[in-house]
């Protein structure tokens, strides 16, 4: 089946932060955007509903996320920015509950999936699709926290799965509950209290953004299903320095549980130096095929990489590589995935198979 699962993409942020219209196409926003305040700061769409469509997007991992007051500067803040953890929480319900109103005002571009007949149903329309025309289908969204600072007590989680989360990732920065990006540090006893009520409630946990020393903790500790959204190779990106990205020891760990990790087709995340070096035009999408390889190369399979581009996730038309103007670009990896030797079986399992396993594997009936 001619389709990807893109498993990291931050659109209700966008929606409600930037007031950004994913049914519309990503060249009409930028046309709309043009001369707004925060373009100063933020690149130009990539996504909307018809580049989905001519990518063949059939799957979202859509996130919540908020970012705490500490990691933005004034000028830069905008309405889902939190002070305190009960800002956090309301910001993180009302993203999944514009979701839901997404889904419920239009069905016919974006689907709620939260169960196994939401997902039969879901991918039962687009195995019917003809794979020589562009589809006109629903985008299946399937919420996941990135950051846990949302959730107050343990007491919330079936009331966050109910609602259709079924993925956490406990960090973004460093948090009360464990390290992260640019603030490390272990898992602390609530993380770790934390972890042990998403397992009995079922939930996927994504190490991506958690500190190396945490995520370590957390993949030793955790008996339930584990994944990387978005997350590429430090050994990769030469001069790195930096919690972000994975170390030898993390990916190893990650394999050893049958984890399925995410690439970042994003420039910061495959040269350092880019920006300083040749801008956008200097950055190719191969370099994301060479990340995926190195994932494959260490499994010694096809079975453990996936895509998670974090599109509109603060990287734009200007900070991804060459090729790509909207989302509906995705596909060109795959002529560098098989100039690398990978047939169309393993391009699959990549662009969306090994992905879709891991989620038909926990949702309930």
């Amino acid at each position: 089946m001619n389709i990807i699962l893109d498993a990291h993409q931050d659109l209700a942020y966008n929606m409600l932060a930037l007031g950004r219209e994913y049914r519309r196409s990503a060249l009409t926003t930028r046309q709309l955007e043009v001369g707004k305040p925060f373009m100063a700061w933020t690149d130009d769409a990539l996504i909307g509903w018809p580049e989905y469509m001519q990518a063949r997007i059939a799957f979202v991992f859509s996130t919540l996320f908020a970012a705490p007051a500490r990691s933005v500067s004034p000028e830069k803040r905008d309405s889902q920015i939190y002070d305190s953890l009960d800002q956090a929480h309301h910001l993180y319900k009302q993203q999944l509950l514009a979701y839901h109103r997404l889904c419920e005002q239009s069905p016919e571009q974006f689907s709620l999936i939260r169960i196994q007949a939401d997902l039969k149903s879901h991918l039962d329309k687009w195995q019917n699709a003809s794979q020589d025309e562009t589809p006109q289908l629903p985008v299946g969204l399937i919420p996941l926290m990135e950051g846990a600072e949302g959730i107050l007590s343990l007491d919330e989680l079936p009331m966050w799965w109910d609602l259709g989360v079924r993925i956490i990732g406990l960090a973004w920065r460093g948090n009360r509950y464990t390290g992260g990006t640019k603030e490390p540090g272990p898992l602390s006893p609530a993380g770790k209290e934390l972890l042990d009520a998403m397992a009995e409630q079922g939930f996927v946990l994504d190490v991506s953004h958690m500190d190396e020393e945490a995520a370590l903790q957390a993949v030793d500790r955790y008996p339930g299903t584990i994944i990387a959204s978005h997350a590429n190779l430090a050994r990769l990106v030469e001069g790195y320095q930096g919690n972000r990205l994975l170390t030898n020891k993390l990916l190893n760990a990650l394999l050893e549980r049958d984890a399925v990790i995410g690439v970042v087709p994003c420039n910061s995340f495959l040269r350092r130096d880019w920006q300083q070096n040749g801008g956008k035009a200097s950055v190719s999408l191969k370099l994301a095929a060479e990340h995926i390889d190195a994932i494959c190369q260490q499994a010694g399979d096809s079975k453990h990489a996936g895509l998670g581009t974090d599109f509109d996730g603060g990287i734009g038309l200007q900070s991804v590589p060459a090729e790509i103007n909207t989302i509906a670009d995705l596909a060109k990896l795959n002529t560098f995935l098989a100039e690398m030797g990978y047939n169309q079986s393993e391009i699959e399992d990549i662009n969306y198979r090994n992905f879709l396993n891991m989620i038909q594997s926990v949702l309930p009936a």
